[in-house]
């Protein structure tokens, strides 16, 4: 296989159904599921059958097809009210990826925009968007990889942390797009992939995904890092973002602010690949985006084997952030941010 299925895609027209791989059972299981409530939806992004920023984003605008398509509106306005709880019970469902919030408030604005449209008419140009916001997706994935791909080096090891391969995306995803240009340029890589505690997107994902496209790949455990770095095993790091800040400071999945030193102190570069839809600029810096908790067992109890004693705390962040200064460049699908500043954001994404 040279590259993997689509992570998620809609299926049929109106009424229609969200199918989307289910992350949780790889890389043991291959297992593609349909969602066709928005309660299925907002489980699946909860638990993490679909993650990733972009690819959250692209269920979000799914997933309020899913929940508006089948209702009897007796008029506009009592569709627009089901328009409002879908999307907001869509937003309760992962704190922290901002594509999540930007998709859902495309749709409503797409809606405010046509005030006339009948219920059916509307829901028709609703699906329109989030079929445009998937195919801009796989755009904007294919773009981040041409831009990045030279920074990368002609031969060598790149680590990366967590998964920002298509199975986070619509397309070939983030970080893992860049890489997966460079390889197709004829660049002769090595990846490297964090294990990524506590759920291993790294050691399940990010490996299964080379596999996949027959890119040579060795899994680390997350404390390993260092060592690599001084051995000079690798020449780069890239990783992927859930949300950036106006001044450029990254959240990522828990571990990559860590990784983010280990590469300044060994003098490797480290870079971040994000579409625009993942910058929040209205949040001046890293410091008030909100990072998700979620519950301990995935730490006491991972994969269904209790690790921790009981009565023990724990505390189980899903993200930390990177400040801007340890990021060498932002690799986005309209081009290359460096250096990483307010200025250098605003003026990319202006």
């Amino acid at each position: 296989m040279t590259s993997i299925p689509r992570t998620l895609s809609w299926q049929g027209e109106l009424p229609g159904r969200l199918r989307m791989i289910d992350q949780t059972k790889l890389p043991a299981e291959f297992l593609e599921i349909d969602c066709e409530t928005v309660e299925s939806v907002w489980e699946a992004i909860r638990s993490l059958r679909v993650r990733g920023a972009p690819a959250i984003g692209v269920a979000a605008g799914y997933g309020t097809i899913v929940g508006l398509q089948g209702g009897a509106y007796a008029n506009r306005s009592a569709f627009d009210a089901r328009l409002t709880d879908v999307t907001d019970y869509l937003a309760t469902s992962r704190p922290t990826a901002v594509n999540l919030f930007w998709a859902l408030d495309r749709l409503k604005h797409v809606a405010a925009a046509h005030p006339d449209l009948a219920p059916s008419a509307m829901l028709a140009r609703l699906l329109d968007e989030a079929r445009a916001i998937d195919a801009e997706d796989r755009e904007m994935c294919a773009a981040m990889g041409r831009h990045g791909a030279s920074l990368l080096p002609q031969a060598g090891g790149v680590l990366t942390h967590c998964n920002a391969g298509g199975l986070a995306t619509a397309g070939d995803g983030t970080a893992l797009s860049v890489i997966f240009a460079a390889v197709a340029a004829g660049h002769d890589l090595h990846v490297f992939a964090d294990e990524t505690r506590p759920l291993l997107q790294g050691a399940r994902l990010t490996a299964w995904e080379c596999r996949q496209r027959n890119i040579p790949v060795t899994v680390i455990c997350d404390s390993m890092a260092a060592l690599l770095m001084r051995d000079r095993k690798v020449q780069a790091v890239i990783t992927g973002a859930d949300r950036i800040a106006a001044n450029g400071d990254a959240a990522n999945k828990v571990g990559t602010y860590s990784v983010a030193m280990l590469a300044q102190a060994h003098g490797v570069p480290f870079y971040v690949a994000a579409p625009s839809s993942t910058f929040d600029l209205p949040l001046a810096s890293g410091a008030d985006i909100p990072i998700e908790e979620r519950d301990a067992t995935e730490i006491t109890h991972g994969f269904g084997r209790q690790t921790v004693p009981d009565g023990v705390n724990v505390w189980n962040p899903a993200f930390d952030v990177t400040p801007a200064h340890l990021i060498k460049a932002i690799v986005t699908e309209r081009g290359v941010i460096s250096p990483v500043s307010t200025e250098s954001v605003a003026a990319m994404l202006s």
